[in-house]
């Protein structure tokens, strides 16, 4: 049995190499038109070809394409209205002669959506009635009757990749808007770093530890934190003093505000490095349960402020706070 999984692997590296030389113009063309796409690439296929189309989508989706899968069957009995004119709609059949996706075509040329279609052969039925033909040529199936979609399902997921992978580079596609497809953690917050997140600006709260704690609660008020960055003569980090520690020593003696904050500050606070993952800071905040930490520069001076809510923010391509700007 190993040989013969060695030859399944055979047969799939085999229908990989022969797509080199499908891509061509019919490609370019193809690219072209979901690039230039005003609605959603909408994917359909039968299935273990249906299968392939709904990671396609999906591939396409979380890189910036809107895209929806559609099941044929289901188009057929009401969800083609789903299928709007300035969408494009990329077809999945090996045959292309799958009765499903043909019976569908009809309707689609009376929407008047461009139909972009993977298929064995231009000359089948869903090769003429396509727009664009993404030709993947005749595939022989490793398995022992030569007919279970293997080798032929692996192609058109890679050409779907090309397709997908080549529209996201030349979108103009920011790490924070590909982590805001990812919220679900590891994925989005790999990609970014605390600098990229992190309040800067006129949204960085900074005070000199000469100051007194009213004026850092004025610092703080003004910038809408929840913390201010305690600096040195030479504009080196020495403490951090927050709202709570605010509420804290209030409850002890109300005549605080009118004494210095380097008494009440929080000597040689937890920081990060600008260029850390926001993945690490998520870590520090959540494993000491603290709400801010400062971000320093290798001269050890403040050059931002993470936030937790920042972090809960991080899927958002509008963080108000990313530029110095206030709430």
């Amino acid at each position: 049995m190993q040989n013969y999984a060695k030859q399944v692997l055979d047969a799939e590296i085999s229908a990989l190499k022969s797509l080199k030389t499908k891509i061509n113009g019919d490609f370019q063309k193809a690219f072209s038109e979901i690039l230039k796409c005003q609605g959603r690439l909408v994917v359909t296929g039968m299935g273990k070809a249906g299968i392939i189309g709904e990671k396609i989508s999906a591939t396409f989706a979380s890189t910036g394409t809107p895209s929806l899968f559609l099941h044929p069957a289901d188009a057929y009995h009401g969800d083609l209205g789903r299928v709007a004119k300035n969408d494009v709609i990329l077809m999945l059949s090996n045959s292309g002669e799958t009765e499903e996706i043909v019976r569908l075509l009809p309707k689609l040329k009376e929407i008047g959506i461009k139909i972009i279609s993977i298929t064995a052969s231009r000359k089948s039925t869903l090769g003429k009635y396509s727009d664009i033909v993404l030709e993947i040529g005749k595939i022989k199936e490793p398995c022992p009757f030569g007919i279970v979609p293997s080798a032929s399902t692996t192609a058109m997921l890679a050409l779907g990749d090309c397709l997908a992978l080549s529209v996201f580079k030349k979108h103009s596609f920011t790490r924070e808007q590909f982590a805001f497809y990812h919220p679900g953690g590891d994925l989005g917050q790999k990609l970014l770093k605390i600098k990229e997140v992190m309040r800067i600006g006129s949204a960085n709260p900074i005070i000199t530890e000469n100051k007194t704690v009213r004026e850092a609660l004025m610092v703080i008020t003004k910038c809408r934190a929840g913390a201010v960055n305690i600096v040195d003569k030479k504009r080196r980090l020495v403490g951090i003093f927050t709202d709570g520690d605010l509420r804290r020593h209030m409850r002890e003696d109300i005549r605080i505000l009118s004494e210095p904050i380097k008494n009440y500050m929080t000597r040689n606070p937890l920081h990060i490095s600008p260029d850390s993952l926001v993945a690490e800071g998520l870590r520090i905040l959540r494993d000491k349960k603290i709400d801010e930490l400062p971000v320093v520069d290798k001269n050890h001076r403040p050059v931002g402020m993470l936030d937790v809510q920042d972090i809960l923010d991080i899927a958002s391509d509008i963080n108000p706070y990313r530029k110095g700007a206030k709430k």
